[in-house]
Formats: structure tokens, C-alpha cells, sequence
């Protein structure tokens, strides 16, 4: 090979060089997105990480692209969502709700793992310790204050001793939270009956399993419940009885009350924490973080359904009041 050959050749091999560092520095980040199901509190947490991750320039279809799927409340469809960003070799998995972190990270060990809305990650067995998870898991739990949504409870209904809890107990975030409520009812001078659905067809079933035998409901923030809350939103409004919510969105669609945490600020304060992965923190490192500003939320109209007169001092006490 001549001398103007083999430098025509190495000018070859360092544009091609070039050209391939330029494409990989312009690829797009790629975040897969996995959700048990869709109702408003998991949606806006999907939107305020999406939101914020924008604010902090990652936008959207420029130098970031999102794969969204919802399991629709099914657990081998989440696993199936899993294998998919595990086949794709996304950048980054968000994981939406306790069962689809869990299937998440069953089967991801290799690709940074961001969770929220997850109860209780070390009793979903997702990472070794709140402090320090010790996995590829990390992000944000949405841990309701359980015993402050039954203290509500008895201020709005104090003669109320009875009260139905509907939940799955196939959903690890749903049996911490009764488990919170069974101690807490204990100390409240509560009485707490169960009613159990594993699924969504099965919630007016388990709701309507609670009339004539309580004084109120209270419905933890369970997926499988919450996606079918209108079932005993009924159930409450013909029997009369107060309902109570672990989350804000439940009282828009008709619960009566709730102290409750801002799952869009928790999405936002997810994003901050994908943020300082992408900038190269280790996962394992990163701490589980809380929302420590709650509200109380009430809903006057589904108040006058359920033939419940709320106390002015809950009332004053609200951040958003829905109805007259």
C-alpha cells in the first residue's frame, strides 16, 4: 500500500471514528416506564417524573424517549413489561407501585432501577435498607400516615367503632398498611373488619360484604381497590357510611376524606433522584426518600351522599375542599 493510500485509510478509520462518537453523544437517553395500572394518583406520578426530568433537560423526544406500559393490574403482564426493557436495553427503568418494582426488579439486576409509589420497599423485598438499598433500587415510597387517616376518621364520625377496611392482600403495600391500621385502630379504640378482593371484579363484592357490620370504611392506597373505588363509593353512599381514603385522588371520585401526600410532587421528587443516577451516583447509595408535606383533603359533596356533616374544625384544618 502507497504512502497516500494508508493515509487515506487512517483519514477513513478517524471520520468513522468520529461519525460514531457524534451518533452515541446524540443517542437519546432511553427510560422505560412500567405501572401496575392507571388511576389518577400512579398517572401523576408518571407525570411529575416526566415533568421534572424536563425541567432539568431531559426533554422529551430530543435527548430523551420514554417507553410507557401498564400492566393493567396484571402481575405476569408487569414481568413481561420487565423482560421487554431488559431485551431493549433501556438507559433506566421507572417502576410505578409496589408489583411492578417487585417484577422489575426480579428480573433487572443490570439497569438502574427508579421506584415510587412503592409502601415499603424493604418489605417488597426490593432493596436491603431504606438508608442505604444495596441494589440496583432506588426512588421515592409513598407511605401514607395510616394513623392519621383513621384519627380523622374518628373526628369526622366519633361515635364510629367499627370500621371496613377493603384491601388485596395479595399486594405487599396494601398488608404494611393494615398492618399499620390494625395497631393504630387498636390504640384509637377502633375495631377493624377486613374484606379482601384479588382483583378488580372482586372490590363491590368485598365492599358490599362490609354493610351492617361497620361504621365507616377505609380504603389504604391499595392499586387494585383504588382502580375499582367506585365500587364502593357506592356501597358507602347507599349504606350511609363515612369512606375514607389513603390518598387524595380516592376523595375526588368520591371518597369523603383523606390525609394525604401529593403523588405528582413524589413523581418530581423521583425525577431529582434519576437525575443524580444519570449523573453517575450508584443506586445502591442513594437513600429511599419520603414526602413529609401532607394535606388533608375533603369532599363536601360525597359528605351530603353519605349523609355525614363534616366538623368545622376539619374543615378549617383542609388544604382542598372539593364540592360546596
Amino acid at each position: 500500500m502507497s504512502q497516500l493510500s494508508r493515509r487515506i485509510a487512517l483519514l477513513l478509520v478517524a471520520v468513522l471514528l468520529m461519525s460514531t462518537a457524534a451518533f452515541a453523544q446524540s443517542a437519546p437517553l432511553r427510560i422505560g416506564i412500567t405501572q401496575i395500572v392507571e388511576h389518577p394518583s400512579l398517572d401523576q406520578a408518571r407525570q411529575g417524573f416526566i415533568d421534572r426530568l424536563a425541567e432539568l433537560g431531559y426533554v422529551e423526544g430530543t435527548n430523551v424517549l420514554y417507553d410507557y406500559h401498564s400492566a393493567q393490574g396484571d402481575w405476569a403482564t408487569a414481568q413481561t413489561i420487565a423482560r421487554k426493557f431488559q431485551t431493549d436495553g433501556v438507559d433506566m427503568i421507572l417502576a410505578i407501585a409496589t408489583p411492578s418494582a417487585q417484577a422489575a426488579a426480579h428480573l433487572v439486576k443490570d439497569i438502574p432501577i427508579l421506584i415510587t409509589a412503592v409502601t415499603d420497599p424493604v418489605a417488597a423485598e426490593l432493596v436491603e435498607s431504606i438508608e442505604r438499598p444495596g441494589t440496583n433500587v432506588t426512588g421515592t415510597s409513598d407511605l401514607t400516615p395510616v394513623k392519621a387517616q383513621l384519627e380523622l376518621l374518628k373526628e369526622i364520625a366519633p361515635t364510629a367503632v367499627r370500621v371496613g377496611v377493603v384491601y388485596n392482600a395479595g399486594e405487599v403495600n396494601s398488608v404494611v398498611q393494615v398492618e399499620i391500621a390494625r395497631a393504630a385502630a387498636a390504640e384509637l379504640g377502633l375495631q377493624l373488619i377486613e374484606a379482601t378482593a384479588t382483583n378488580s371484579s372482586e372490590v363491590l363484592q368485598a365492599a358490599q360484604s362490609l354493610q351492617g357490620r361497620v361504621d365507616a370504611i377505609y380504603v389504604p392506597t391499595d392499586n387494585t381497590v383504588v382502580s375499582a373505588l367506585e365500587s364502593v363509593v357506592l356501597v358507602a353512599e347507599r349504606a350511609r357510611l363515612p369512606l375514607i381514603a389513603g390518598e387524595a385522588d380516592s376523595v375526588a371520585k368520591g371518597a369523603l376524606a383523606s390525609v394525604s401526600i401529593d403523588y405528582y410532587q413524589l413523581g418530581r421528587q423521583t425525577a431529582d433522584i434519576a437525575h443524580r443516577v444519570l449523573q453517575g451516583e450508584n443506586p445502591a447509595e442513594i437513600a429511599i426518600e419520603y414526602q413529609n408535606e401532607l394535606s388533608i383533603v375533603l369532599n363536601l359533596d360525597a359528605a351530603e351522599r353519605m349523609g355525614v356533616p363534616i366538623p368545622d374544625s376539619v374543615i378549617a384544618k383542609a388544604v382542598r375542599i372539593i364540592g360546596d
